[in-house]
């Protein structure tokens, strides 16, 4: 058989430590190692995006793009990448075009290689300009299949947004796999009918959350995929990817192997081991597996978050309810993949719904927005009696949500004033307004330092005490958006 080498893109500077430890680690726990993950032979490193560029600044007071470029300054020979949520960046509501252009040209002046772009309703209008951009800075555009299943989701919807994301300009497709669903026979054939269609690499990222990832990404392999998403043994499975160090030695002396130098990997993993002991990471989290999801399709993350959301409500014995009401709702709203945010607009409607034991009685603002259009296209129909409840005579939108946003940039400049001491520093306040006024003020020694996080006597950070039934929009227990960070106001009402 022709040698045909898997490639390893580790993650476990991103989203190993977002899956089990709330994405709390610091940059100091990441320095001491990194001379000797650049001599491993990584395809690439997962380092930034996703939820990193806002618990920098909002728990660990660290400027993420300063961990970037703490990064790059290492990694000369390995590939840094990170994850872009589409025409949401790094936050949880659109932004407009003018932002989108500029963090896309900061990100890979910073030293990003590879930009994973995807957006949680599969809307591919929500991923171009960003796409574009990337290849226009002469990045590594890689777009994103949100994998789930639903009635409209199969192989062949996949297959077909491949193609048509080829033809947008794709250099790499990514089928990501967020809630750990897709089977090992379903892997093969999806790939397989992917490569039948494209012409570009594919790459698989699973999370070990069904228990399923590893043979997900061994049948995978067999059909063609040429890169696969993994993270250090110490901080893989439960929630998080298969352990690198086992993939690396299940494929060696195969036509598949990697070529990882497995004394380096193994060096990694211990070092890895001690640094958790640093941050709490739940047992359910990290250990076991939890085939409910397979059921419910919620990522693992997100039922822990339900579950402390209730407990902040004494409502803790509603939880199985409101695991079964998820797909309801889902449903109802045609079928989105649940991935930041639809996860959180879908998993908040069914904790009303379970709480105020009628559904819809309240309905979120995240909800309306969604029903209007402004998150995207719905993969499936909306259920219309449930759009005519909550919307009366209101029509969707049916142009790309970010045409209806103006230019950001020069005003968030005007209102930032002289916090501002670099051109990064503007693109972190339009992200996330009151989170990075506070840390640029901070760093000039205008408020006083972060408090240590309160511990909970199960070793949970406890939730802020401004955590109501309404503002339950989160990712985690300790995250309180504001209005404008959801999303709320970036809309005519």
């Amino acid at each position: 058989m022709t040698s045909r080498p898997v490639k390893i893109t580790d993650t476990t500077l991103r989203d190993a430590h977002q899956s089990l430890m709330a994405t709390r680690m610091r940059t100091e726990h990441m320095v001491d190692i990194l001379e000797k993950m650049e001599e491993v032979g990584y395809y690439s490193l997962e380092v930034w995006g996703g939820a990193t560029f806002d618990t920098c600044m909002r728990f660990l007071d660290e400027d993420p793009w300063e961990r970037l470029w703490a990064l790059k300054k290492v990694f000369k020979k390995t590939k840094l990448q990170m994850l872009l949520r589409g025409q949401n960046l790094v936050g949880y509501r659109h932004y407009a075009d003018d932002v989108v252009k500029e963090f896309v040209k900061r990100a890979v002046a910073g030293g990003i290689d590879i930009v994973r772009i995807f957006d949680a309703l599969n809307d591919t209008r929500n991923m171009e300009v960003a796409l574009q951009e990337v290849r226009r800075e002469g990045g590594h555009a890689q777009v994103t299949l949100s994998y789930t299943i639903s009635p409209v989701h199969n192989i062949d919807y996949f297959a077909d947004m491949a193609a048509k994301l080829e033809d947008m300009g794709a250099h790499s497709i990514c089928i990501k796999d967020m809630a750990g669903l897709i089977s090992p026979f379903d892997a093969y054939e999806l790939v397989t009918k992917m490569k039948e269609r494209i012409n570009i690499p594919v790459q698989l990222h699973c999370h070990y959350t069904s228990g399923m990832a590893s043979m997900a990404y061994l049948k995978a392999i067999e059909a063609g995929v040429d890169v696969i998403d993994t993270a250090t043994a110490s901080l893989a499975l439960g929630t998080s990817q298969p352990p690198t160090d086992t993939l690396v030695a299940a494929l060696k002396g195969t036509p598949y192997d990697t070529g990882l130098n497995q004394e380096l990997l193994s060096e990694v993993s211990d070092y890895f081991k001690e640094v958790r002991k640093n941050y709490h990471i739940p047992l359910e989290v990290a250990m076991g597996v939890d085939t409910n999801v397979l059921s419910y399709q919620i990522p693992g993350g997100m039922i822990s978050n339900l579950a402390s959301q209730l407990e902040g409500q004494k409502a803790s014995h509603l939880l199985g309810e409101v695991l079964k009401e998820v797909p309801r709702v889902r449903e109802e709203l045609g079928y989105p993949p649940l991935v930041t945010p639809t996860s959180q607009i879908v998993g908040t409607q069914a904790v009303f719904n379970v709480m105020l034991k009628e559904r819809y009685k309240m309905v979120s603002s995240e909800v309306k927005n969604y029903l209007r259009g402004y998150y995207g296209r719905p993969p499936g129909p909306v259920d219309e009696e449930l759009r005519t409840k909550i919307l009366g005579q209101e029509e969707p939108i049916s142009v790309r949500p970010a045409d209806l946003l103006p230019p950001q940039l020069e005003k968030a400049k005007e209102e930032l004033g002289d916090l501002l001491e670099k051109e990064e520093d503007l693109l972190s306040y339009v992200l996330f307004p009151q989170v990075a006024r506070s840390f640029l003020r901070r760093r000039r020694g205008l408020e006083p330092p972060l408090e240590a996080p309160v511990k909970a006597r199960d070793g949970k950070q406890e939730p802020k005490k401004e955590h109501q039934l309404h503002n339950i929009f989160a990712l985690d227990a300790n995250l309180i958006l504001t209005d404008e960070e959801r999303g709320i106001t970036a809309y005519p009402a």
